[in-house]
């Protein structure tokens, strides 16, 4: 297992395991993988998938599209295609129009990204005054695509929609004209995809005295879960293990932003070694997820990743509602029921897995935390808070909305008591509809 191995689209049907599914799943597989991306790697297969039960496998789920992922119209059309064998012109034109019809750009992404004079930095999105996310151009990849993706764009072609950048001079000089930034992250794609040596020429510069201001370096990843042998035996994990240590022997704060979707994902030896090694370095693990009908859906779950969390010296962060894009519909939870599967799970757990918050909507105006239902002036509402928010006065205040028992995001919807408005859409300072510009 030490030694990676990809499975792709054109490709998937060597994996043996899939010669022991029903035709028709491997058909699906085809069909969907055509419009959202589709890859898996070896230790995915034989460590955390149950292939007994595959068809109601959550690890299964996660790696391989299922045919509901689609709209049932959109998957007839892609079928009718594949059978008339039309060109690859026109099977792509209509996969285009499909992909386009998902909401690939989520939450106003494309506000976030700000502007060095006349150059559109598109590998760097600023949404919050003290925070920068950084998409390194050689990290835009992953060692498996999760099916719930919501940056399943950076991995389709779709090139307009694309967040990424390798102009390292860029991002420094934007951070030199930011002295409000102390936290950068580094995110994907993934970043673990890329050598220690390109991970190094970006994080190094950010070591030295000029950049103080930086006081937290983060990595957005999933390869702890899907691929624990970066830290352990690729060619350059010391090398990795070693850029680290020397990020906290500077001084920083690191933090591995890590994904843990499901509790088998914590249980392999593999990853138990690797959360030791880097923990090693003096670095932090922070892990977070969205809830997700299919996946982690059961309140016993959470408790048990949260507790399984802390006794690998990890750090329960975030539990988020899946993103309004992609296969939304098919991973999609009532904000109720993602609030009830939180809060049952929360009060099963000791204070140590409590420093998890949630469930959280990365909306265009911020992270919208639901903090519960109540009957308040005799109307049943939803109570919410910032947790984020593009105007940093907006945290923290508890406001209401309509209690909508179907909704599923922020944009469904409607403030409580006949307001037309929600308080921060009246604010003096509105939600910018434009990135940050500077000169």
């Amino acid at each position: 297992m030490e030694h990676y191995h990809a499975y792709a689209l054109h490709n998937f049907r060597t994996i043996p395991q899939i010669a022991s599914l029903p035709e028709d799943m491997i058909r699906d597989i085809e069909t969907v993988g055509k419009v959202l991306p589709f890859k898996t790697n070896n230790y995915v297969i034989d460590e955390l998938i149950d292939w007994g039960r595959a068809e109601d496998d959550a690890l299964f789920t996660l790696n391989f599209p299922r045919r509901d992922m689609l709209e049932k119209r959109h998957c007839a059309t892609v079928e009718r295609l594949m059978a008339q064998n039309v060109s690859k012109e026109i099977l792509d034109a209509e996969i285009q129009r499909i992909r386009l019809s998902l909401n690939p750009n989520p939450a106003g992404q494309e506000h976030n990204v700000p502007c060095l004079g006349e150059i559109k930095l598109r590998g760097i999105q600023h949404k919050y005054p003290e925070t920068i996310l950084f998409f390194p151009s050689q990290g835009q990849t992953c060692h498996a695509y999760c099916t719930f993706c919501f940056r399943w764009p950076q991995f389709s072609g779709m090139s307009g929609l694309k967040f990424a950048m390798k102009e390292t001079d860029l991002l420094l000089k934007y951070l030199r004209l930011h002295g409000e930034v102390t936290d950068i992250l580094f995110t994907g794609g993934d970043p673990m995809t890329m050598s220690a040596a390109i991970l190094d020429s970006y994080i190094t510069p950010l070591l030295t005295p000029e950049f103080a201001h930086i006081r937290s370096i983060r990595i957005g990843t999933k390869s702890l879960s899907y691929w624990p042998y970066r830290y352990l035996t690729d060619d350059d994990s010391d090398d990795l293990l070693r850029l680290f240590e020397r990020v906290i022997k500077s001084g920083k704060n690191l933090s591995v932003q890590a994904h843990f979707n499901h509790p088998r994902e914590l249980q392999t030896e593999a990853l138990r070694q690797a959360i030791i090694r880097i923990r090693g370095t003096g670095a932090q693990i922070r892990t977070q997820s969205p809830v997700m009908r299919h996946i982690n859906d059961r309140p016993e779950l959470w408790s048990e990743m949260w507790r399984r969390q802390v006794d690998l010296n990890c750090i329960p962060y975030y539990m988020f509602i899946a993103r309004d894009t992609g296969a939304r519909h098919y991973f999609e939870l009532p904000l109720e029921k993602c609030w009830n599967i939180f809060r049952r799970a929360y009060r099963k757990v000791s204070g140590l897995c409590r420093t998890v918050r949630g469930p959280s909507m990365s909306d265009h105006p911020g992270k919208i935390q639901v903090l519960g239902v109540q009957e308040v002036k005799g109307e049943k509402v939803f109570v919410l808070r910032f947790l984020q928010g593009r105007n940093p006065k907006w945290v923290d205040i508890p406001f209401f909305a309509a209690y909508d028992p179907k909704a599923t995001w922020f944009n469904q919807l409607k403030p409580a008591f006949g307001e037309a408005k929600f308080f921060f859409e009246e604010s003096k300072t509105p939600v910018t509809t434009k990135p940050f510009l500077f000169e």
